[in-house]
């Protein structure tokens, strides 16, 4: 089913305890793109780079079944860059430098072959830029998914806030879901932002797995835990394009397909953090993508007898 994600297309550079990158190919709409052509024969985009980004990288997104038709190239101007530093337990990070370039004016344009997508995904960015994408859709898709960060809290909260009332997921971290609800218990935060719109909302906890709700109903996806941990950008991404690829290829949104949608998403994100931006994700295979799933299903599954021992 046709599946469009919206978000930045970018370099990174990483600096880990295990090494450091130049710049790098990164960005939401990458990672989000490259792990849902896992599952989908096709990934639609819209984003914008500058004419600093080089064409073997759109050469890897098409390979990897992304159209970039909606990839606008601004001549003159130069690609979003973020530059980040991590500390050992890769659980903090620190923006060492970040230059919006071609995102400052960004201005979506969806392209009319796109028109018409049944899944829609919308990485982190300005919410103003999300609202903007929804709004010029000829039609509504059957699912829409946000992804949005603390920034976007602290700078435009009641736009955002606005926003989050037209999607149907929305998908944010602890920290964020705290903040966003005022609220510190998880489960009383998801009820909080549910009524602010989304029917359901993914809280995802880094190495400690994600959690997903709807109505009052939790369902719990754990981490792998992994030998090697090389750097963690982009692993939330390409959770988010792991479990919206899964919904798209399965074409069912209900609840208990959502849960398997949420092993997707961990499994591939558990490969993402392997090596350094989005190296491990374009040499993946398939079979390794299954053999990681049942990985997941080993982790969980297990036979209890519950006996009265009063």
């Amino acid at each position: 089913m046709s599946l469009l994600t919206v978000g930045t297309v970018a370099f990174d550079a990483i600096q880990t305890p295990f090494g450091k990158t130049g710049k790098i190919l990164g960005g939401a709409a990458t990672f989000i793109g490259l792990s849902a052509s896992k599952l989908v024969d096709k990934v639609n985009i819209v984003s914008v780079v500058g004419e600093d980004f080089p064409i073997e990288y759109i050469k890897i997104m098409e390979d990897h079944g992304i159209d970039t038709k909606g990839l606008q190239v601004k001549r003159g101007e130069k690609t979003f860059f973020w530059s980040g530093k991590y500390d050992m337990d890769m659980n903090n990070r620190e923006t060492l430098d970040t230059q919006l370039n071609v995102l400052e004016n960004f201005d979506p344009v969806i392209p009319d072959e796109y028109q018409n997508c049944k899944y829609l995904m919308l990485g982190s960015l300005l919410p103003t830029l999300q609202k903007k994408v929804m709004e010029r859709l000829w039609k509504r898709p059957k699912l829409i998914v946000l992804d949005t960060m603390n920034f976007w809290m602290d700078l435009m909260m009641p736009v955002l806030k606005e926003t989050l009332t037209m999607v149907d997921v929305l998908c944010i971290n602890d920290s964020e879901a705290r903040q966003l609800s005022q609220e510190y218990s998880l489960v009383k935060a998801a009820k909080i932002i549910m009524e602010m719109g989304p029917k359901y909302l993914i809280i995802k906890k880094g190495e400690h797995g994600a959690l997903l709700f709807h109505k009052n109903e939790v369902f719990f996806a754990p981490a792998l835990p992994l030998e090697n941990v090389f750097d963690p950008t982009g692993a939330g991404d390409t959770f988010a394009g792991g479990f919206i690829g899964y919904l798209a290829a399965t074409d069912d949104i209900s609840f208990d397909n959502m849960k398997s949608a949420l092993i997707h998403g961990s499994a591939l994100a558990s490969f993402a953090v392997e090596k350094f931006g989005t190296e491990r994700m374009i040499g993946l295979t398939a079979e390794e993508v299954q053999e990681r799933i049942q990985q997941f299903v080993d982790l969980v599954q297990f036979d209890i007898h519950v006996e009265n021992t009063l």
